[in-house]
């Protein structure tokens, strides 16, 4: 056996037994589902689960940081599993996360540090998440997420009160819960060794005298206790399932005084896009059985559910989305017209909450694709590459070919969200980026799905994380993007040429032209005067009165 600190999560399904003696079969079947979820996210993000039993899961990780940003993500994504049961078959787990000394044995974990995350589960609500004061204080500071202090609880079988934080988590119209403080009943204070003996005699003889009273005087009646329980507290409506993603997010609503003033960012991923013209139209419209994995704008916890629960059930069901990433979802509708409008309304219910300014439209009728957009224009893959000579800090003010007002809203949305997150441009200043994915590549098809279909037509993606992943002009104005097969300043015989000695170039690469449109190229600079003076230079070997006309992905021009 050894010794060691960790991260303790515990996890179970509130209402678990009621669940299955109304439908054991459907509620096996799901619970098996909801474990490869949760079981994913505990793999990546570095934990393991060293015990289960029944629906209860135990894990350790090897940070706070991590335990409490997985069991955000699987509250998001078990909510958006959730949206299509109605209130009484949905299938919710407590959380609860302390950090420990625990010992392991034989992979097994034991200790207070076990038994205090399963008492903090039990402390949590439907849904939601406890933990520990140790816990909040090492994530407090680390992750966007609210806490309501709920003070010391007397919990069984630990011999002092835990303080301990419950997760506010985030609700479909952009608020976030109040969490209810759950009241143990306090433990009596123990008397002093030297009174028992005094208690036990005055119990005593009280005891003799009620008997003798009560055989004197013939008492023949029966007293009965009338027990009236105490009212409960009402209950606190059930959070409708969060919008899988926010675009752009509305302002929180207040703080109750309880709640850290952070601000939270939504934990799911999020999306914003810039007010731009409606979308072009498809080319043609999608049809065909629905396979989960060609379905666009939407992240991965969604795309799971569409190949599992959605895909496994019957008619009636429909699924709606919006290109901003949101959607809405029925199972098990008495018709397939109420399974089209509860999917569109309950897309558009979450869109309008995050004022979206994308209308929801029908996907998927049972499992047929009735989409009347086509595919959106994607670029070639890979969507973005790193570049150590190019590559450089994200600032919003440099941010290309949008106006002063985007700029402030990259600013206040994009620098602070949580990674990973991606920003896609388009031709025409078209812009949309996608906050909190699970992963940059995940981030990044998203964004250019949403831009291209926006746009019309392909989006490149300019900043991953902290960083411009693209060359960033600053000697000259950028007017536009650059594609040397279809510029017209190059003469038509040089442009085949120019497209494949760019090609891969790493680094800065410019072109130039002269009058007669014969090109000149600057490649694998190891900045932009340097690439800009190569191209100008190589350009009046052949051509006279030359001038750069693009630097990396971009056409440029004179700076006013």
């Amino acid at each position: 056996m050894k010794r060691k600190i960790a991260a303790i999560f515990a996890a179970d399904i509130a209402g678990y037994s009621r669940l299955v003696a109304e439908d054991e079969e459907e509620t096996l079947r799901r619970l098996a589902s909801y474990r490869e979820v949760i079981d994913d996210f505990i793999a990546k993000a570095n934990g393991r689960i060293f015990n289960t039993a029944g629906d209860a899961v135990l894990a350790e990780f090897p940070s706070a940081v991590d335990a409490v940003r997985c069991a955000i993500d699987i509250q998001e994504s078990l909510r958006t599993r959730n949206m299509a049961y109605p209130p009484s078959r949905q299938m919710s787990f407590r959380i609860g996360i302390t950090i420990g000394d625990v010992v392991e044995r034989d992979g097994d974990l034991l200790g207070d540090g076990v038994n205090i995350a399963a008492r903090l589960e039990g402390l949590a609500e439907v849904g939601g998440i406890c933990v520990s004061r140790a816990v909040h204080e090492q994530v407090a500071n680390k992750l966007s997420v609210q806490f309501a202090d709920i003070g010391a609880q007397e919990v069984k079988n630990i011999p002092t009160p835990v303080h301990a934080y419950m997760v506010a988590m985030r609700r479909e119209d952009g608020t976030y819960t109040t969490p209810k403080v759950k009241k143990a009943a306090s433990k009596m204070a123990a008397a002093p060794v030297w009174m028992w003996p005094l208690v036990v005699a005055i119990v005593s003889v009280v005891a003799i005298l009620v008997t003798g009273f009560l055989y004197n005087t013939k008492l023949k009646q029966t007293v009965t206790a009338a027990v009236t329980p105490a009212a409960a507290p009402s209950a606190a409506p059930i959070p409708a399932p969060t919008a899988v993603a926010a675009a752009p997010s509305p302002a929180p609503a207040p703080a109750p005084t309880q709640l850290a003033k952070a601000q939270m960012a939504p934990s799911n991923a999020g999306a914003a896009m810039a007010p731009v013209p409606a979308p072009s139209p498809s080319a043609s419209q999608l049809t065909g059985k629905l396979a989960a994995d060609s379905v666009p704008f939407i992240n991965e916890r969604v795309r799971s559910y569409l190949a599992g629960d959605y895909s496994a059930s019957g008619d009636y069901k429909a699924f709606a989305l919006n290109i901003g990433g949101f959607t809405g979802s029925v199972l098990n509708q008495p018709s397939e017209e109420a399974a089209r409008n509860g999917a569109l309304e309950q897309c558009q219910k979450r869109a309008d909450a995050a004022q979206s300014p994308r209308r929801c439209e029908l996907y998927a009728v049972g499992n047929n694709v009735v989409y009347t957009h086509g595919k959106p224009p994607m670029p070639p893959s890979p969507f973005f590459r790193h570049d150590a000579m190019t590559e450089r800090a994200f600032v919003s003010k440099d941010f290309p070919m949008v106006r002063d007002p985007a700029k402030v809203r990259l600013e206040n949305m994009f620098v602070p969200a949580a990674k990973s997150r991606t920003v896609a441009l388009g031709p025409g200043g078209q812009y949309f980026m996608t906050l909190g994915a699970p992963s940059t590549d995940d981030a990044a098809r998203r964004s250019l799905e949403s831009c291209g279909a926006i746009a019309g037509v392909a989006c490149m993606i300019v900043a991953v994380d902290d960083n411009f992943v693209v060359p960033i002009p600053t000697l000259l104005r950028i007017t536009g993007f650059f594609h040397a097969a279809s510029n017209s300043s190059i003469v038509a015989d040089a442009r085949d040429e120019v497209v494949r000695k760019l090609g891969d170039a790493m680094g800065w690469n410019a072109v130039a032209v002269g009058t007669a449109g014969r090109p000149g190229l600057g490649l694998k600079a190891a900045d932009e005067q340097t690439a800009v003076n190569s191209a100008l230079a190589d350009c009046v070997k052949r051509d006279s009165d030359c001038h750069v006309i693009a630097i990396g992905p971009f056409t440029v021009g004179p700076t006013n």
